[in-house]
C-alpha cells in the first residue's frame, strides 16, 4: 500500500480545518515543558511540512522525514515560498537514518497508528532513542480505540470542493483492531478546466489501534522512558473517551560523556 499518492495533491485542501497553529502552540509548550526551548527537532512523518513549517518559524532547527515523495515535493514548495532552513528526508520511519543526534522528535496526526505490527513500534522507537540527544525528548500522538470503535467506526464520509471531492468508505476491524479507509479522490484535470474532466485516484489506508498499555511496553522495549501519557491538547489523563492521545518518552542509554567522544 502507497498511502499519499494521488491525496498528497489534494491534502492540504481536504486539511484546511486543522489548526496547525493551536497544535505547533501545543507541542511548543510540551517541548519548553521538556527543557527543549530552541535546537534541531526532527517531524517524524511530517507530510507536507504545515507543522514542520510552523515549528521553524517558531524557531526550531527542523528535520522532516516522511515515506511519501508525493506528500515531500509539496513540502519542498512551502519551503521556497518561506525561505525556510528545513532539511526533508524521504524515509520509512522504520528504517531511520540521520546524520546525527537532535534534541527532540515529533511525530503528530497519528502517524504511528500506521505502523501496523508491534514489532515495527518497537524498532521505531529503538531508532528514535538512538537518534535522540542524551535526554532528547520524544513525543508522540495516537488515534485511541475508542475513536476507531465509536467515532470512525463503519461510515461514508464525502466532501465536494471547486477542484476536488473524495468519498472515505472507513471500516473497522475490532477484532483485529485495524481501521481501513477507502479513499477515492476526484482531482480536477490542469488545462481541463472547461471540460469539467477529473482524474480520480483511489487509495486504501490501514490504521491500528493500540491500548496504552501496549504503547507503555513498546516504549521500554524500544529503550526509551516514559515521561507522561496525555489526553490530546491537555495536561490530563487519558479518559475512557479520549480520541486522542499524546505520548511522551525520554532517551536513555547514553551519557553527555559518551556523546562528546
Amino acid at each position: 500500500m502507497e498511502a499519499y499518492t494521488g491525496f498528497a495533491a489534494v491534502y492540504d485542501t481536504f486539511m484546511d480545518n486543522v489548526p496547525y497553529e493551536e497544535w505547533c502552540g501545543y507541542i511548543k509548550s510540551l517541548l519548553t515543558e521538556q527543557g527543549v526551548k530552541e535546537g534541531l527537532v526532527l517531524d517524524l512523518g511530517c507530510g507536507t511540512g504545515s507543522l514542520t513549517e510552523l515549528l521553524a518559524a517558531a524557531g526550531y532547527d527542523m528535520i522532516g522525514v516522511d515515506a511519501s515523495e508525493e506528500m515531500l515535493e509539496l513540502a519542498y514548495e512551502k519551503k521556497a515560498v518561506s525561505g525556510s532552513d528545513i532539511l526533508y528526508l524521504c524515509q520509512d520511519m522504520r528504517e531511520l537514518e540521520l546524520y546525527g543526534t537532535v534534541e527532540a522528535v515529533i511525530s503528530v496526526c497519528d502517524c504511528m497508528n500506521y505502523i501496523l505490527e508491534y514489532e515495527d513500534l518497537v524498532q521505531v522507537f529503538r531508532l528514535v532513542n538512538n537518534y535522540l540527544d542524551p535526554g532528547g525528548v520524544f513525543i508522540f500522538d495516537l488515534n485511541t480505540e475508542y475513536k476507531y470503535e465509536t467515532v470512525m467506526g463503519d461510515c461514508v464520509i464525502a466532501e465536494d470542493r471547486e477542484d476536488a471531492a473524495f468519498i472515505w468508505d472507513n471500516q473497522y476491524d475490532a477484532k483485529e483492531r485495524i481501521n481501513i479507509y477507502d479513499l477515492s479522490i476526484f482531482v480536477k484535470e490542469e488545462g481541463q478546466e472547461e471540460d469539467g474532466l477529473y482524474r480520480k485516484y483511489h487509495e486504501t489506508h490501514y490504521q491500528r489501534a493500540y491500548s496504552i498499555d501496549e504503547i507503555m511496553k513498546a516504549v521500554e522495549e524500544g529503550g526509551l522512558k516514559l515521561d507522561a501519557v496525555y489526553d490530546a491538547f491537555t495536561r490530563e489523563k487519558p479518559k475512557e473517551d479520549s480520541q486522542r492521545i499524546y505520548v511522551i518518552a525520554r532517551e536513555q542509554g547514553k551519557s553527555r560523556e559518551e556523546e562528546g567522544k
